[in-house]
Parts: structure tokens; sequence; C-alpha cells
């Protein structure tokens, strides 16, 4: 007996006793592994959307593991009737810009000086030989999200992209936030999840259009969580008061001079030349940190005369306020929601992604599909855009609830699309944990945001939101539309930054020493910026004044 299987929107019928991972090989779906199918390495994971029954139980090699995902060497079909869904970590490309927009004159480079340089035939880092070679120099950046994971490989003699890859962090197995893997990390000994991300980033290296050792350094560019998880490092820390990794704990005793951390690449036995070096961006406080580091290097905040507010929208979103002189950094846990996780039909920007709504006045929604593909569920511009839609239309209440008493909203009738008053709540409360941040860390400025010059939203999800949407529903503020600017994923461009100039990666090691870290959770007026925040309407510049 054979039955349909399909991984990564690719399909066949395949008998009983056969391997998922055996059934991505034959569907020619790239599945990473290091311990030829035997369950050790932990690195084949696959998320399964339908037909969990119509497998064999979890294996001992796969007790790590909640929810939906299986080890696709281990999970094997059965008799059991059923068609079979799943799909990697990688199910496609996620739709990131190549280059962030609408960065300040200030934040480009003059002139490169990157550690790794040329002379002659020789090979140097930091003015040291560590290489013969005749062929390219090349360095990679890589933003480690939460919920994403971006690598981009630049030449770092002429300073130009050369390519650049992007996959959903494999971590998710172990949760959709940081506090959920800080604890997942604690109670799982042998560092599963650090394992699952270096096989998936691996391959995705190895795929480069280069050969591995022509790559003679990495910068990394994460918060707090997500760096040290890379590392391998202990991140129990981060979970509990005063959240600080072990590397700012050691700065703060004085036993570092930075909380950037520095090591042969080759300890993560990443696909790399062997003498390449791995440089983590510093971590800032808490639980902001390399990405966040690097979002300032991105926008120059520290050399404005402008007054600058800065949101890159994720899982952690991170909010800062300043300029040259003094600036403020905070971490918004707002979990997973704006990144279509915890969402019912949510996804990430992949081909099938529902990114835009509009409800006419009467017949079906309008949508727009990335990829002109089938839709397959909604990422987070397109959840803005129909709860903007929704609200306009006057089928949601400020409060989140359809107001003809429905608990759900079909937006595609003819896929089975649906938003349910569930993801609402959801949403509302992400959207709830952002404005609480961002207007903390104003009022602990002394500044009204009326007076910020320019309000930069960073991150992916940022760079492809509505603004108008936004503004309507209150995810950011009600500014003049004149001072926002959307530039994308800001942290893999100050990762490229720090990996073009030494010079700027030591300016901001010395800056970051003197940003104030701002505790949202100990502040007085959370709460009530928090359920101000978690309505669907827009806010203005000073807190207090929702109509």
């Amino acid at each position: 007996m054979s039955k349909k299987v399909t991984i990564n929107q690719r399909a066949g019928e395949f008998a009983a006793g056969t391997s998922l991972f055996e059934v991505g090989e034959s569907l020619d779906v790239s599945v990473p592994s290091s311990c030829r199918k035997q369950g050790k390495c932990r690195e084949c994971l696959m998320e399964i959307t339908e037909g969990m029954d119509s497998l064999t139980p979890p294996s001992e090699e796969e007790s790590h593991l909640k929810d939906n995902f299986r080890l696709s060497c281990c999970a094997r079909l059965t008799e059991v009737p059923g068609e079979v869904q799943a799909h990697t970590m990688r199910r496609a490309e996620i739709h990131i810009e190549d280059q962030a927009m609408n960065l300040p004159p200030e934040a480009a480079l003059q002139s490169i000086d990157p550690a790794v340089t040329r002379d002659g035939d020789r090979v140097l880092l930091d003015g040291q030989q560590i290489a013969t070679s005749t062929g390219p120099i090349i360095g990679l950046a890589i933003d480690i999200g939460t919920t994403t994971v971006v690598v981009r490989a630049l030449d770092l003699e002429s300073g130009e992209i050369v390519a650049s890859t992007s996959l959903e962090n494999p971590q998710r197995f172990g949760g959709t936030d940081v506090m959920s893997r800080i604890q997942f990390d604690t109670d799982h000994p042998g560092r599963l999840l650090q394992r699952t991300l270096l096989g998936y980033l691996n391959r995705a290296i190895k795929e480069l259009p280069f050969e591995a050792e022509c790559i003679f350094e990495i910068v990394v560019a994460g918060n707090p969580t997500m760096r040290d998880l890379f590392l391998g490092y202990d991140v129990s820390s981060i979970g509990q008061r005063p959240y600080r990794s072990l590397s700012e704990k050691a700065w703060r005793d004085g036993e570092a001079d930075t909380t950037a951390i520095s090591m042969p690449a080759r300890k993560l036995r990443l696909p790399c030349h062997p003498e390449a070096r791995l440089y983590a961006m510093p971590v800032i406080s808490g639980h902001v940190g390399g990405d966040a580091a690097a979002c300032l290097l991105a926008v120059a905040a520290d050399r404005s005369d402008e007054l600058v507010a800065i949101m890159d929208i994720g899982t952690n979103t991170e909010v800062f306020m300043g300029y040259r002189d003094k600036l403020l950094a905070a971490s918004c846990p707002a979990g997973p929601a704006f990144e279509g996780r915890a969402i019912s039909q949510g996804m990430p920007g992949l081909d099938g992604a529902i990114e835009k709504v509009h409800l006419p006045d009467s017949g079906p929604s309008e949508i727009s599909v990335i990829g002109d593909k089938a839709p397959e569920g909604i990422c987070g511009s397109g959840l803005i855009s129909l709860l903007a839609e929704l609200k306009r239309t006057e089928q949601m209440n400020a409060f989140g609830r359809f107001e003809d008493g429905e608990s759900s909203f079909v937006v595609n009738e003819e896929h089975g699309i649906k938003f349910l008053e569930s993801d609402i709540n959801e949403l509302a409360q992400a959207k709830g944990a952002n404005v609480a941040g961002i207007r903390i860390v104003a009022q602990a400025y002394g500044r009204s945001l009326a007076d910020v010059d320019k309000f930069y939203l960073a991150g992916g999800f940022g760079r492809h939101l509505d603004i108008d949407a936004a503004k309507g529903i209150g995810l950011i503020p009600d500014l003049p539309t004149e001072k926002i600017v959307q530039i994308g994923n800001a942290a893999v461009e100050g990762a490229c930054l720090a990996l073009l100039s030494v010079t700027r990666r030591r300016e901001l090691e010395e800056r970051i020493k003197t940003i104030q870290h701002v505790e949202l959770e100990t502040d007085p007026n959370f709460f009530d910026h928090f359920v101000e925040g978690c309505q669907f309407q827009p806010y203005g510049i000073e807190p207090g004044d929702l109509d």
C-alpha cells in the first residue's frame, strides 16, 4: 500500500516503511544530516502539518521534540490510511531585500577597512598571514533571528554583495520565543538547539556560489539568546534576573573589555577556511543584543545630530531613542505573532503567503500573494493589512471583536484561509508590548515622540508594512508619514558594516557601553501602556491620549 506524501509542496506516492528522509531524497528536497540518517545529529527536522497519525510513533531519539516536529530519518510511513504533509525548516527563500533601504548618508562607508586583507597572494587577518590564495576573499554577515536566519556574502576587497540566502530558524521546535528556548536548552543536555541550527546553516552556506575555503571571516548578529545558543554558551542566566549573558556579566565584572566575542570559526565546524575567524557582535544589555547593536550601526544613530527612534519589530522587538550624545534602549517581548507564528494560518514571508488584503464594499476579499501562487496562509504584513481593513469596514471593533458576533472571518474561501478571533488576541498582545516599549523609552528619555526627527522602522517585517495601515491600528505611533522611514533588515546591514570596517566595529564596541537600558517590566506604567496598546486604534504621540 502506498500513500501520498508532500514535502515542501513536492508530492509523490510512497510505500509503508519509507522514512520521511528517504521521501525527501526522492523528491529532491534538501534535508540536513551529518549522521547518515542514524538519528544522532538531530538535524533532519521536519514539521508535520497533516498525517501525524500515519507515521510511526516518535522514537527515543525524538524525545526532545514536541508538537508536530519529527526527525525525518526516524519518522516512517505506516499502513494507516491518510495523506502526509510536511515541510523542512527551509521550504523556500524568505523574501528579504538584498540591501536595506533609506539609510542615512552618514551610515555609508567612505572606504572599507576589513580585518581580512590581501598582500599579493598572501591573505592577512589583522595584518597576520593566515593563508595563501589568489582566489576571492569572502566574508559572511549572518543575522540569527528568533524566526528567520539571513546570510549575506561579501567580497572583502570590493565590499560588494556576491550572494545571499535565508531560512526559517529551525530551533522553533524548542519554542517560538527566547524564554521558551532558554528553558528548552536548560532542560535538554547536548546543545540540541545549536546542533540543529548549525546543521541547517552549514547546508545553506555550502549552497552559496563559491568554495567554502574562500570564506575568511564571519560576523554574526543576534539577540543575546540567539547569539549564545549559536555559540554553544550557557544561556540560563539570560532567563533570570538580571537577565545577563555570560559575556555581559564578564564585562561588568571587569573580566572582559567588550561583550563582543571572537573565536576561530572552526570551533563551530562552519564551512569556511580553517583559519577563518568568527566575530559575534556585542550585546547591549539584558535581551538587547548584537542584532540591535547592528541596527544602530546601520542607521548611524551614534553619529546623528537628529533625535531618532528605532523600532525593529520581531519576536523580540528592540526599541531605541536618542542621538549622538545619548541613547536609550529596551526590549519588548512581543512574541512571534507579527512573523506569522501563533496565528492559526500564519506563515513567514514565503511564496504563497498573503501579504495584502482589501475588503471591497461587496464580494470576496481581494488578496495579494507573494510569488503569485495559490494562498497557503498569511504573513505579517498581510495580517496588519487585514486588521486595518476589518477596522476600516467596521467589521471589527477597537477591542478586536467581530461586530457580527462570529468567531472567524473568511479571507479566501476557495483555499480555506480563515482569520480567527483568537488570532486577533495574539496580535493585540504583541502590539500592546510594542506600544508600551516605545512609550516607556520616550518617557525615560524625557522627550515626546513628537520631537522625533526620524522614526526608523526596521526588520524584514517592517520593510513591507503598509504605513497607513500600521498607524491606523496603532502598531506604530501616529506620526507624520514623512518622519517614518522603512529600512528593512538593518541587523544584517549593520553586520555587513562591521564585516567591512574594523574601525566601525571598534567604535560600536565602545559606544554601546554608554547606552542606557530601560527595563520595561519594572516600569510602574507598563500595564497601563500595554492595555491601551492592545486596542486597535491610532495612538498619539503622548501617553494617555487615545481616543
